[in-house]
Order: structure tokens, then C-alpha cells, then sequence
């Protein structure tokens, strides 16, 4: 027994040795990369749309800052860790991977990620509330005070706090209360907007338009203000990083939404417009577009805009002019939602009226699900509104989206039955049998499809309704197709290819 455990503890050949040496190598190796000086540390609160992206970009451009992004879903961090992220950005996977363990980190340990860090960004959902003061227009801010709640318990010194939600006006100084409130500590609220758009949030964060950073107008709010704004300048020129006051930076991100959405509904109903006199709304779109006074952008007529944040942010701005007794101001913005809600449900109805006025029991294709192209993102897309009239009608829908899961897209109709709406991964299998088909997502893809071979498989007359003006109507009414377009009078369009 003595020889035998003598042997198993004696080095034999001096490989026990290395073999302790190379532990030791490696404990040494841990301690110091644990050790590591960084020169800032960052958390962020939500590995959502918004902190997931602009944390790796942050992580990419500052190697020596430690970025530790935080959720309390287990499946989301878990995703992050993976090959196959919640979310889908052009570029964010590779960007991810090659930083991913280096400086940038993902856990589920908030309170640990907390009081190591510097700078906290509070990336938390802000939905419209559903109910109680303000139900339909105000920011649901409980998420957001529940995290300013357990940053001022768990935090054991000053930190700066930086809004990266979108939140309504005078909110930092409600953070900042609570803060206060709860902790010995001190603490900077400052407010950094985000200003992406999806599908292109990569680009928009390595080369935005302008980086906004909003504080108190303090020695220490200034001081502030001036970290926050030097991790940016190490890759946006300083000249694009601009410094507020807090009230400025946060009604800044509202503003913007709201003038954007605010060009798309006055082309849209432009295109009414046009479908009624014969006018071309890319045509006009063109001719005031290129005045630059007016420039061309988000002057694309459509089915609708959607996304997480154009009705939200207004619905927001509605809600805070309302509070300040601004109620001319309240009714002009909303009259942008209300534009756009009725775009969605007159594209749902010209639909039903060119087949015969009546959709019962006949299939129809739906191109596309995502709110726009290069996102899975589904929040407020037209196609639930067009899906949700077309099933009350009592369509039966076969839907196609490159992005968009088949859970995500039953939860968003609320489930309808399994026989009224099929989800398929094959635009032509959608579209094999309809009698129509409506592009309601710009996906690249829908430009290339052999229509002459859709054409063969649909149910005749076809119908094609292109909501968001891609496709080439001249060559689908040359090959049979019923076309209806956007602020287009298609009905010579066969004899035009």
C-alpha cells in the first residue's frame, strides 16, 4: 500500500513536476489577466437592440475598457455567449466574436458587474404603458426604476449613470432621485441617446451622424459628461460628439423619432393622393426630395413604418406636451400615428376590394414580417395590423420571413389557429396556391424571385400587392399578375413593359 501511493505522489521522468509547473503557469496567468488594469470599466443594464450592439462597438474601439454587458434572462446571455445571437445586425456576429472574452463580457450577475464598474448605461425596456395615468402614450419607466433601485443598493462608491433607454423628459432627475434616495454614494445621471436604426445599427455606431451626451451643468456634472464623451472620441470625431444640458439630450432622441416618422406619414398620405389623381409618388417623391431643403431621405411611401421606438417616442412626446397643457402640440403629433395606423388598415382594405371584395377561405402569401429589412425585429411592423384585417376577413395566410421565427410571428396574432395561418421557410411554397400575395418587408430577395414560376402556381386571377414599392410592377402586370402598388396608378402597367 506504502509503494503504491509512494509512487503515485513521487514524479516519475519530472512529468508530475511540469505538470505542476504548468498549473502554477497557469494560475499565474488567470491572476494576472483578472488583475488586468483596464482603463475604464462598463456595464450595461439590457442586452437588448440597443446595449447589446453598442457595448460590442464599445468593447472593439476601446480594448483597454472592460465591457460587461448584464440581463436577468438566463437564454438571452446565454444566446450572447453563443454562435447564434438573440438578436440580427449585419456585422454584429463577427464583431462579437472577436471580442468576446477579451473586453467584452456577458452575465446574468448584475450586482457583481455594478460595483466594479465606472460607468453603468441603463439599457432597460421603456414600453408604452397598458394601463393606469397615461395607458397608450406614456413611457412605462417600472423596469427602469427597478434598476436605479438596485444600482443605488448594491453600488459601493460613486458612480456614472448613463440613460441609454429612451425615456421622457426630466426622467434623469427622477433617476437621480432615487439614487439619492437610497445610497450614501454619489452619482452622475447623464442621458446618451442612441440614435440607430436597425439593420444598420453596426454602421450607425462606427460612424454616426452625432454622438449626444447630456448632464448637469456642474464641475462635476461637466467632469461627467467629459468621460463619457472621451470613450466616444476615440473613434467619432469630436466634432460629432455633442454635450448638453440633460433636458436637451433627452427631448433631442424624441424629437428626431418624431420628425422622421413625422416625413414618412406626409408621404404616405401623399400617396393616397396619387392613387387618386394618377400622379407617381416616387415621382414626387423625387422632385421635392431633391430641393435641399428637403432632402430625400425616409420620403419612401409604404404600408406603414413600425419598429420599437417612431410610435413609442411620439406616443411619448403626445403624452409630456399633454402634462405641460400643450394640447395643439399633442394633437399635431399625434396625427402622425394616426396617419400611419390608417395607411396599414387602407392598404388591408384595397386588398380585400380588388379581390372581389370578399377573402373568405382564399390563401394569400405574405412576403416578409419583419418591420423592415436586415432585422428579425417584429415590434409594431405593419404587417401584424394588414395580417390581423386580412384573418377578420377571413383569409387564410401563408407567411415567409428570412429573419422571423414562427413563434414570434403566431405571439404576435395572438395565436391564431394553426389552419388560418401557416409559416413557411420557402418564398414559393408561400406563395404556391394564393390567390395573392403582398410584400410588406423590402427584403433584397423578394426583387429576385422568378414570378413567372409564382405566376404558374397561384390561383388565377393572381394578385400582387407590393407594400413597400420594390418590385418591378411593369414585368409582374406583363406576366398576369392583378398589381396594386403605393401611390401608383398601375392600370396601364401591362402595356408599359
Amino acid at each position: 500500500a506504502d509503494s503504491s501511493t509512494g509512487a503515485a505522489q513521487r514524479p516519475k521522468n519530472g512529468r508530475r513536476t511540469a505538470s505542476r509547473s504548468t498549473r502554477t503557469q497557469a494560475t499565474i496567468l488567470g491572476t494576472m489577466e483578472s488583475e488586468k488594469q483596464w482603463s475604464c470599466k462598463i456595464c450595461c443594464l439590457g442586452a437588448g437592440y440597443v446595449g447589446g450592439p453598442t457595448m460590442t462597438v464599445i468593447a472593439k474601439m476601446c480594448p483597454d475598457v472592460k465591457v460587461t454587458v448584464v440581463d436577468l434572462s438566463e437564454r438571452r446571455i446565454a444566446a450572447w455567449k453563443s454562435s447564434n445571437l438573440p438578436i440580427y445586425e449585419p456585422g454584429l456576429q463577427e464583431m462579437v466574436e472577436a471580442t468576446r472574452g477579451k473586453n467584452l463580457f456577458f452575465t446574468t450577475d448584475n450586482t457583481a458587474a455594478i460595483r466594479e464598474a465606472d460607468i453603468v448605461f441603463v439599457s432597460v425596456n421603456t414600453p408604452t404603458k397598458k394601463q393606469g395615468i397615461g395607458a397608450g402614450e406614456a413611457a412605462d419607466l417600472t423596469y427602469w426604476e427597478l434598476a436605479g433601485r438596485h444600482i443605488a443598493q448594491v453600488a459601493q462608491g460613486p458612480k456614472i449613470i448613463v440613460e441609454k433607454s429612451t425615456v421622457p423628459v426630466k426622467t434623469a432627475a427622477a433617476m437621480a432621485k432615487v439614487l439619492e434616495a437610497n445610497s450614501e454614494h454619489a452619482f452622475q445621471v447623464l442621458s446618451n441617446p442612441e440614435f440607430l436604426a436597425e439593420g444598420t445599427a453596426i454602421d450607425d455606431l462606427l460612424k454616426p451622424d452625432r454622438v449626444l451626451v447630456g448632464g448637469e451643468q456642474t464641475p462635476e456634472g461637466i467632469a461627467a459628461i467629459e468621460k463619457l464623451a472621451d470613450i466616444y472620441r476615440r473613434w467619432v470625431p469630436p466634432s460629432q460628439v455633442l454635450t448638453t444640458n440633460l433636458w436637451s439630450a433627452e427631448l433631442s432622441k424624441l424629437t428626431a423619432n418624431a420628425f422622421l416618422a413625422q416625413r414618412i406619414s406626409s408621404i404616405n398620405s401623399i400617396s393616397a393622393l396619387c392613387e387618386a389623381t394618377g400622379a407617381d409618388v416616387d415621382e414626387v417623391a423625387h422632385a421635392i426630395g431633391v430641393d435641399s431643403r428637403i432632402g430625400p431621405k425616409f420620403l419612401r411611401a409604404s404600408v406603414g413604418f413600425g419598429g420599437s421606438c417612431f410610435q413609442k417616442d411620439i406616443l411619448n412626446l403626445v403624452y409630456l406636451c399633454r402634462s405641460f397643457g400643450l394640447p395643439e402640440v399633442a394633437s399635431y403629433w399625434q396625427q402622425v400615428i394616426a396617419m400611419n395606423d390608417w395607411q396599414k388598415q387602407r392598404f388591408a382594405t384595397q386588398m380585400v376590394g380588388k379581390m372581389f371584395n370578399t377573402v373568405c377561405g382564399k390563401k394569400i402569401a405574405i412576403l416578409g414580417f419583419a418591420f423592415k429589412k436586415d432585422t428579425g425585429d417584429t415590434r409594431e411592423t405593419a404587417a401584424i395590423a394588414v395580417c390581423a384585417a386580412l384573418l377578420r376577413e377571413g383569409a387564410i395566410l401563408s407567411i415567409y420571413d428570412p429573419k422571423v421565427s414562427r413563434e414570434q410571428m403566431m405571439m404576435d396574432l395572438d395565436n391564431p389557429p394553426a389552419d388560418k395561418v401557416l409559416v413557411e421557410s420557402d418564398p414559393y411554397i408561400a406563395c404556391a396556391g394564393a390567390h395573392a400575395f403582398a410584400v410588406l418587408t423590402e427584403w433584397d430577395e423578394f426583387k429576385t424571385i422568378d414570378y413567372n414560376q409564382v405566376y404558374g402556381s397561384m390561383v388565377k386571377p393572381c394578385f400582387a400587392f407590393d407594400g413597400r414599392n420594390i418590385l418591378d410592377h411593369a414585368k409582374l402586370a406583363s406576366i398576369g399578375f392583378e398589381v396594386s402598388a403605393i401611390g401608383k396608378d398601375l392600370k396601364g402597367a401591362a402595356h408599359a413593359a
